[in-house]
C-alpha cells in the first residue's frame, strides 16, 4: 500500500506538473497561428512568411539558449570561447548565402557609417546587456520563455529605443567615416574569403586561449531532442543561420530587431499625447506609427520570436514564470534595457541587426560595433563581479 500510495503520489505531482506545460504550449500554438493569420489578412504574404521566420528564431534560440550576453561574459570570466565560437560559425554560414546574394540580386544588406555616435551607443549596448541579462534577441526570447525579469527588461528597451530616437539626429552630427562594404570592394567571394578567414583566426585565439587556462576544451552539450531540447550550439548556430537566409531570400534584407521597439514606443507616446512625428527621427515615417503594428515586418518577426520560444520552453516543461523580484533584479532590469534600447538607436541596432547583420553584409561598421559592445560588455562584467551583482 506504501509502494502505491508512493507512485499515485509521484503521479499526482508529474500530472501536476506537466498539464500545465501543455497548456502553455497549445496557448502559444493558438498564439503563433493567431500572429501568422492576422499578419497575412493585413499586409499579405510576405508578412505571413516573416512570422514563421520569426517563430523558427524563437524556437532556436530558445532551444540552443543561444544569446550572445552569457558567450561574452563567460569569454572574460571564465576563458571558454565555446559561445563565441558558436557566433563565428553563425555568421560564416549566414555570409555564405548573403554575400552572393547582396552582390548579385536586389537583396540589401546593412553597410552604414561608422562614427562616434555609433561606437558610442555599440559601448552602451554592451553594458546594457550584461545588466539587462540579454541582447535584443535575447530579450525576446528569454521574455517569450517565461521570465518576468526579462519583460521588464523589454519594456526598459522598449523606452530606451524611444529616447534614442529624440537623440540620433544630433549623434550623426558628430565625426564619422563613410561605409565601406567588403562585398562592394572586394566582390562576395574574395570579401566572404576575408570574412571566413578573420573569423578562422578569431577562433583559433579562443581556443588557444580555452586549452591555455584549462588545459583543454570544455566538452560541447549535445542535441538531445529536436522537439523538447536542448540542443547544441553548432544545431542553434545552424538553425539561425537558416532563419538569417530566409530572411534575406523572403524578406530582402538581413535580420532585424530592435526598430521594432522604437516603433513601439513611438505608437505607445503617441497615444498618450507625445508628438513623436514631430521628432526629425521619425518625419517621412508617419505612416509607420499611424499603421498597424503588423505593417512592421521587424515587429512581426519579434512577435515571432516571442510565441516561438514560448513553445519551445512549454515543450521542454520550463515554462514557469516567477512573479517575485527583488529590487536588484528590477533595477538591473530597467538600468540594462534603457542602456540597451538608447544604444541601439544610435548604432544601427543589436547584436543581431549591427553585429550579425552587419557582418553577413561584409560591413566594417559590423566589426566596430563588435569591438565596442565588446569593450563596454566587458566593463559591465568586471564592474559586477567587482560589486557582487549578480
Amino acid at each position: 500500500m506504501q509502494v502505491q500510495g508512493r507512485d499515485f503520489t509521484l503521479m499526482t505531482v508529474s500530472n501536476a506538473e506537466v498539464t500545465p506545460q501543455r497548456y502553455t504550449s497549445i496557448m502559444a500554438i493558438v498564439l503563433f497561428i493567431c500572429v501568422i493569420i492576422i499578419a497575412w489578412s493585413i499586409a499579405g504574404d510576405r508578412q505571413a512568411i516573416a512570422a514563421v521566420i520569426g517563430g523558427l528564431a524563437g524556437f532556436s534560440l530558445y532551444h540552443a539558449a543561444f544569446g550572445f550576453t552569457a558567450a561574452w561574459r563567460r569569454v572574460v570570466t571564465e576563458g571558454k570561447g565555446a559561445g563565441l565560437r558558436a557566433q563565428f560559425l553563425l555568421i560564416g554560414l549566414t555570409a555564405a548565402v548573403s554575400f552572393p546574394l547582396i552582390a548579385w540580386t536586389s537583396a540589401g544588406g546593412f553597410v552604414f557609417p561608422v562614427g562616434v555616435g555609433m561606437i558610442f551607443g555599440a559601448f552602451l549596448f554592451g553594458i546594457g546587456m550584461q545588466f539587462g541579462g540579454g541582447c535584443g534577441s535575447g530579450t525576446l526570447f528569454v521574455a517569450g520563455g517565461g521570465s518576468t525579469r526579462m519583460v521588464i527588461t523589454l519594456a526598459a528597451f522598449v523606452a530606451g529605443s524611444l529616447l534614442g530616437t529624440l537623440h540620433v539626429p544630433w549623434w550623426n552630427t558628430l565625426p564619422r567615416i563613410k561605409s565601406w562594404s567588403m562585398i562592394t570592394n572586394f566582390g562576395p567571394i574574395a570579401g566572404y574569403i576575408l570574412l571566413a578567414a578573420i573569423l578562422s583566426i578569431l577562433a583559433f585565439i579562443t581556443i588557444w586561449r580555452e586549452r591555455r587556462i584549462h588545459g583543454k576544451l570544455e566538452e560541447p552539450k549535445k542535441t538531445t531532442s529536436f522537439v523538447s531540447g536542448p540542443w547544441s550550439p553548432v544545431s542553434g548556430a545552424i538553425a539561425l543561420a537558416i532563419v538569417g537566409i530566409a530572411t534575406i531570400i523572403f524578406i530582402g534584407r538581413p535580420w532585424g530587431v530592435t526598430s521594432g521597439f522604437a516603433l513601439w514606443g513611438a505608437k505607445i507616446a503617441t497615444n498618450v499625447g507625445v508628438d513623436v512625428a514631430s521628432w526629425p527621427y521619425w518625419r517621412g515615417q508617419v505612416g509607420r506609427i499611424e499603421r498597424s503594428v503588423f505593417y512592421d515586418i521587424t515587429s512581426v518577426m519579434n512577435f515571432g520570436i516571442i510565441v516561438g520560444a514560448m513553445l519551445a520552453a512549454s515543450l521542454a516543461n520550463r515554462f514557469q514564470p516567477i512573479f517575485r523580484l527583488g529590487i536588484i533584479d528590477v533595477s538591473t532590469a530597467v538600468f540594462g534595457g534603457l542602456l540597451m534600447g538608447y544604444g541601439a538607436r544610435l548604432a544601427y541596432g543589436c547584436n543581431i541587426g549591427a553585429y550579425l547583420g552587419g557582418l553577413i553584409s561584409g560591413s566594417l561598421h559590423g566589426w566596430v560595433w563588435a569591438v565596442a559592445a565588446f569593450a563596454g560588455s566587458t566593463l559591465a562584467v568586471i564592474f559586477k563581479r567587482r560589486f557582487q551583482i549578480s
